[in-house]
């Protein structure tokens, strides 16, 4: 599965906010900024910081989408 994290930039144009407005808000390091950019894995600290301070759930600001490799039941990862 992949992550996309295109529901929070969205969210933050909603709010009029940029993503150094929120790397400020929740004191997020640049190179995680980074990795959000790149929708790549970031902690769960970070995502439950960021919901915080948004006051909103996770999936609010993510989701996973499938690869297309990807099959139901291949639990490769668990």
């Amino acid at each position: 599965m992949k992550v996309s994290y295109n529901k929070l930039w969205k969210l933050l144009i909603d709010k009029n906010m940029k993503k150094m407005d929120l790397l400020e808000a929740i004191e997020m390091s640049p190179n995680t900024l980074a990795k959000l950019g790149r929708n790549e894995d970031v902690s769960m600290d970070v995502l439950k910081r960021i919901c915080a301070y948004l006051q909103c759930d996770v999936g609010d600001i993510m989701e996973m989408i499938p690869e297309e490799n990807d099959t139901n039941g291949d639990h490769d990862n668990v």
